[in-house]
């Protein structure tokens, strides 16, 4: 990438598309580079510092990911779960999506993110907004990979609600995005949120789709996982089920 002169002991560095990452401050004289070798003797008078960094470009590109790829992918990680479990919706399932677990690792998030922001590339979007806490990790990646804004809503008094000074403006187009869906009610009260102050949601993305496109949001709905898990409601489980403690891993 290019660099920028800047008055002295300052620098900053562009991305291969011309644009400014960013100014990083002023280096003192006689400090170490990134490589950690010191500036000569000659670079100390000089006025200005030039240094050339390689970042990389503001829009890579994208890698996609097959389904068994992503399945793998929680495999690897310990985050699919087995035995019983109350997933977020209430309903009572085998099988367990714990995306933390998966989430843990940069290079996973960054190559989920990837992989889904690739699958929503199409939609034009000024801001990201993911549900507090469960969505809040792959949100944030995705609204880095896209350049775009990223804020959440939390729960207040057992519902979401936009807090911490965050605002949508009228027609602000936004991408609501999360980590796992059974029934999409976190979704579906994101969505509301938007609508409540004036913004026009583009899609949904999540990493897990566990209705298998059952459900519906009215805007596009993007997985990179969709599958079908069987799920029970309280009142009727299966007897290996019954003899089993449930346990709920998921976000209160």
């Amino acid at each position: 990438g290019a660099v920028f002169d800047l008055p002295q002991g300052e620098f900053a560095v562009a991305g291969d598309d011309g644009h400014a990452a960013g100014n990083f401050g002023r280096l003192p004289f006689g400090s170490e580079v990134h490589d950690g070798h010191n500036l000569s003797e000659n670079l100390q008078r000089a006025r200005r510092i030039r240094l050339r960094l390689k970042l990389p470009a503001r829009n890579p590109k994208l890698t996609a990911m097959t389904q068994d790829e992503v399945l793998q992918v929680f495999r690897d990680t310990g985050a699919l779960l087995e035995g019983h479990f109350v997933l977020r919706s209430g309903l009572h399932s085998r099988e367990y999506f714990q995306c933390a677990l998966a989430l843990q690792q940069m290079p996973v998030v960054e190559k989920l993110g990837e992989a889904l922001a690739k699958k929503i590339e199409k939609f034009e979007t000024t801001t990201v907004i993911a549900p507090a806490i469960g969505g809040l990790v792959i949100g944030q990646e995705i609204a880095r990979q896209r350049r775009a804004r990223f804020i959440f809503p939390e729960k207040e008094n057992g519902k979401l609600v936009l807090r911490r000074g965050f605002k949508i403006s009228a027609g602000e187009k936004i991408l609501v995005v999360e980590d796992v869906v059974t029934k999409g009610g976190r979704v579906q009260e994101t969505i509301d949120i938007v609508h409540a102050h004036g913004g026009n949601v583009v899609s949904v993305a999540t990493i897990v789709d566990r209705s298998n496109g059952a459900v519906k949001f009215g805007v596009p709905f993007v997985s990179l996982l969709s599958l079908k898990v069987e799920t029970f409601e309280e009142n009727n489980l299966p007897p290996d089920l019954k003899a089993i403690p449930a346990i709920k891993p998921g976000s209160k």
